[in-house]
């Protein structure tokens, strides 16, 4: 039996100091451990250094390396929407973070764990993950409170919802591509909470991870912007409220703007309250 074709997003902010080696080790690891085809998907947003030659660099050795290049910034979650535009490539489409936090023999875990479910997400929280280097105790203790948030809000009994390693079947990627409208990091929460209203099966796994010196995350501005987008996107599911709430939009832009954060996607409303399958 053949196995599925692969396309691996990278989404990229001035990461000229720490991506050759991530892309190296991808494409190596990948062109000896796996049959199927794969290629990788560097997703530059506004860099200002020189990401884009280093990734040119690495593709005229490494076939299975591209890159599409955006010369403003559009945030990681708008450089993913982007990135997805590409799923009918390949048969699995999944994203890892540009500083190698999740090896290559971890992603393609994740894939391997794809038989009967539409979408595998790796997690830095469940029993049985290996860390290599913990996140700093402030980074932790926002992440926890970030994902009470979240469970309160959309309740998908997911424990890590922002580990940056997940795939998803090209299918299901279609499917919902239309409602993704976040462009921050709180992507991972539409993607995730768009693919169980539609029905689709979610599989948390362990993962294997270390966190990177250099982190672009900043704690302020960064929790804010992620709690601004989950509210909306909880908005976005009870229409009537989101259209009731339609005089505080200048209110919102101005937020976003105020904290430096790419701002949502304009979109259709979404015209039903989902009850999301409980996690397998």
């Amino acid at each position: 039996m053949t196995s599925p074709s692969v396309l691996l997003l990278i989404p990229a902010y001035n990461e000229e100091r720490r991506i050759e080696p991530v892309l190296r080790d991808y494409a190596r690891y990948f062109q000896q451990n796996y049959e199927g085809k794969f290629q990788a998907i560097v997703v530059l947003n506004g860099c200002r250094d020189n990401t884009l030659e280093i990734v040119q660099r690495v593709a005229a050795e490494f076939p299975a390396i591209g890159w599409l290049e955006f010369k403003e910034p559009i945030g990681k979650g708008g450089a993913l929407i982007e990135g997805l535009k590409l799923a009918p490539l390949a048969d699995l489409i999944g994203y890892v973070d540009a500083d190698g936090a999740t090896p290559p023999h971890a992603f393609l875990d994740l894939i391997r764990h794809l038989d009967g479910v539409d979408c595998v997400i790796g997690s830095r929280w469940l029993p049985g993950a290996v860390l290599h280097q913990e996140q700093s105790g402030k980074r932790q203790f926002a992440s926890r409170v970030f994902h009470l948030i979240v469970q309160l809000l959309f309740w998908m009994n997911i424990r890590d919802t922002q580990c940056g390693a997940k795939v998803i079947r090209r299918q299901a990627v279609e499917k919902i591509h239309h409602l993704l409208l976040t462009a921050d990091m709180a992507f991972d929460i539409n993607l995730l909470y768009s693919l169980k209203a539609a029905g689709y099966r979610i599989l948390e796994v362990p993962t294997e991870w270390t966190d990177k010196i250099g982190s672009k995350v900043v704690l302020g501005n960064t929790s804010l912007t992620m709690l601004l987008s989950v509210i909306r996107i909880r908005l976005l599911y009870w229409p009537v409220l989101y259209k009731l709430l339609s005089p505080l939009r200048p209110v919102e832009n101005w937020l976003y703007k105020k904290l430096r954060a790419p701002r949502p996607l304009p979109g259709a409303h979404l015209v039903q309250n989902p009850k999301p399958k409980a996690e397998i």
